[in-house]
C-alpha cells in the first residue's frame, strides 16, 4: 500500500490538500477497476468450467464492483472541480452521493445473494469440483481482503465516506466468496449441499453492512454534528486572540470533506476601538481560512468589561444558570437600570436533548434570580445549540 502511495501520489502526507486528497481517491478507484475486472474474468472462467451458478453470480458481483469503482473514480474527479456559477461552494458533496450509490450497490448484492441462496436451498444442485476453482476463489478472497484494508486506509487518511463505503463493499465480497468456497468444500468432502444456507447467512451480514453504510453516507448530506476536535481547534484559535472575551453560536456548514463554512459570534469589549477590533476579526477569519481552508464569518457582540457592577452580575448569573446544569451557558449579558427595577438581558444556550422544557427552565432561572436580588427582572432569550 505504502509503495503504491509513494509511486503515484506526490506529497502523499499532505492529506488536507485538495489535490493530494483527489489523487488518493483516484488511485483507489483505479486499483478497484483493475482488480475487480481481473476477478470477474477469472471467476467467470471458473464458473463456466465447473457449471457453478454461485461462482458465476459472484463473478457478476465483481463486475458491478468495477462499476462502483468507476463511480468512485468519477466522483473524486468531479468533487475536485472548482466552484462555478451554478455551484458557488464547489462540488465536494458529490463524494457523499457516490458513497450512497456504493452503499445501495452493497444492498443489491445482498438481495441477489439472498435470492440465489434461497433458490439453492429449495433446489440444490451438485457442483463439478475442480481444484483450479478452489485456487481462484482462495486468491479472490485474499485480493478482496487486501482491497478492504487498502480502501479503508485511504478512507481513514483522507476522511472519505466513499472510500470507507468501498472498503465495506470489499469486505462483504470477501465474506460472500468465502461462503461460496466453504459451501463447495463441504459439498465435495461431506456430500452436504449447504452452500445455499451459508449464502443466506452471509447475505444478512451484507444487508447489515449496506444499511449501516447508507446511514453514514446520508448523515453529511442531511447535516450532521461536526467533528469535536475541529470545533475545539476553532475555539482555541479564536480565543487565543486579545480582546476576545468569549464565543458562542458556532455553526459549521459542510459542503464536502475539504470544504466548509464557519460562522460564530465573539464577545468583545464594548469600549474597544471599533477599527482595531474589526481588523483583529479580519485576521482571525484569515487564519481560519489558511489553516482549515474554510470561509469564516464572525459577528461581534459588544459587552461591558470595565463596569464592575455588570462584570459582577454577569459572573453571578452565569453561576446561577450553571448550578441548574453545567450544560447551559450564558452570553450577551447586559443590564438596563430603571427607577424601580433593573433588567438583566441575556441569552442562554440549551442543548437539544436537555431534560427541562424551555418553560420550566425559564421559570427556574427567573425564580433564582429573584432570590438573588428581588429588584432584578430577567429577560432571557434561548438559543439552540448546534454543536
Amino acid at each position: 500500500m505504502e509503495l503504491l502511495f509513494k509511486i503515484f501520489i506526490k506529497d502523499r502526507e499532505n492529506v488536507t490538500d485538495a489535490n493530494v486528497r483527489r489523487h488518493y481517491g483516484e488511485l483507489g478507484g483505479t486499483v478497484g477497476i483493475i482488480l475487480n475486472i481481473c476477478l470477474f474474468v477469472f471467476k467467470l472462467s471458473a464458473g463456466l468450467l465447473t457449471k457453478s451458478i454461485g461462482i458465476i453470480a459472484d463473478a457478476m458481483n465483481n463486475l458491478s464492483d468495477a462499476g462502483s469503482s468507476i463511480i468512485t473514480l468519477t466522483s473524486f474527479k468531479m468533487s475536485g472541480k472548482p466552484a462555478d456559477n451554478d455551484h458557488p461552494f464547489g462540488h465536494g458533496r458529490i463524494e457523499y452521493i457516490s458513497a450512497l450509490f456504493v452503499s445501495i450497490a452493497i444492498l443489491l448484492m445482498g438481495f441477489e445473494l439472498a435470492k440465489s441462496s434461497i433458490e439453492k436451498i429449495i433446489h440444490p444442485e451438485p457442483i463439478e469440483f475442480k481444484w483450479i476453482m478452489i485456487i481462484i476463489l482462495a486468491a479472490a478472497i485474499l485480493i478482496k481482503t487486501w482491497m478492504f484494508f487498502f480502501n479503508k486506509k485511504i478512507g481513514m487518511k483522507i476522511d472519505s465516506q466513499t472510500m470507507i463505503a468501498t472498503s465495506k463493499d470489499s469486505l462483504s465480497d470477501s465474506v460472500a466468496t468465502s461462503s461460496v468456497l466453504v459451501g463447495i468444500l463441504i459439498a465435495h468432502f461431506a456430500n452436504l449441499q449447504i452452500d445455499g444456507l451459508i449464502g443466506l447467512v452471509v447475505s444478512m451480514f451484507i444487508f447489515y453492512t449496506g444499511i449501516s453504510t447508507i446511514k453514514q453516507s446520508i448523515a453529511p448530506l442531511l447535516g450532521q454534528e461536526p467533528d469535536p476536535k475541529l470545533v475545539q481547534e476553532i475555539e482555541q484559535m479564536v480565543m487565543a486572540h486579545k480582546s476576545i472575551e468569549g464565543i458562542h453560536e458556532l455553526v459549521i456548514h459542510n459542503y464536502g470533506p475539504t470544504r466548509f463554512m464557519v460562522s460564530l459570534h465573539t464577545e468583545v469589549p464594548a469600549d474597544a476601538d471599533i477599527i482595531e477590533i474589526h481588523d483583529r476579526i479580519d485576521r482571525i477569519e484569515k487564519e481560519l481560512n489558511e489553516k482549515f481552508g474554510c470561509e469564516a464569518v464572525i459577528h461581534l457582540d459588544p459587552i461591558e468589561t470595565n463596569n464592575a457592577v455588570v462584570v459582577e452580575n454577569r459572573a453571578k448569573i452565569k453561576g446561577i444558570v450553571g448550578n441548574i446544569s453545567d450544560e447551559l451557558s450564558v452570553h450577551d449579558f447586559r443590564m438596563v437600570s430603571g427607577p424601580t427595577h433593573t433588567k438583566l438581558i441575556f441569552d442562554v444556550v440549551v442543548p437539544r436533548d436537555f431534560s427541562m422544557t424551555q418553560t420550566v427552565l425559564d421559570v427556574e432561572i427567573k425564580n433564582r434570580i429573584l432570590q438573588y436580588n428581588p429588584h432584578y427582572c430577567a429577560v432571557i432569550y434561548y438559543d439552540r445549540e448546534y454543536i
